[in-house]
């Protein structure tokens, strides 16, 4: 994944942001089809609306920025999908961590990390960056991963 310079635009930062996520969607996209167990796949689909959420919230708040912003698909010809989150490429992390996607607990763990990693690297970047509407739009991400923790953690919790 490249790191932020430093002085990106919060346009920069979002469309950075967006194709992190994408990746990570597709991720679980891919791990969607490895695995016939149903409560796996159901807690997959959850963690990949999440992500599509995350997308959604992230265009929403690019078009804030840039009210003429063109229609999603248009938009997401910019995207550069393939690091997920964690900076990891969907195929590395696939081929890191399967021995790990075979149960719900470990799937919802492995989850979890990749959200914390998620968090501590907007929470990071927002330190970095110089300009006000570049952390304030890092902030607004980093508070998404918190979200996503809290429902994934809810989703533990349910389990115990």
């Amino acid at each position: 994944m490249t790191p932020l310079r430093g002085d990106e635009t919060p346009q920069e930062v979002i469309v950075i942001a967006y194709g992190m996520e994408q990746g990570l969607a597709d991720f679980y996209s891919r791990v969607l089809g490895m695995t016939g167990d149903q409560e796996v796949k159901k807690i997959i689909e959850r963690l990949r609306q999440l992500e599509e959420n995350h997308k959604d919230r992230l265009f929403g708040l690019y078009q804030s920025l840039e009210p003429a912003t063109p229609a999603k698909a248009l938009f997401e010809e910019k995207i550069v999908a393939g690091a997920m989150e964690g900076g990891f490429t969907g195929e590395e992390f696939l081929e890191k961590n399967r021995p790990l996607l075979d149960t719900v607990e470990n799937l919802l763990s492995l989850a979890m990390m990749l959200e914390a990693q998620a968090l501590d690297l907007y929470t990071r970047y927002a330190q970095k960056v110089e300009g006000v509407q570049s952390r304030s739009a890092l902030h607004a991400i980093a508070e998404e991963e918190k979200g996503h923790l809290a429902a994934l953690g809810g989703l533990m919790e349910a389990r115990a």
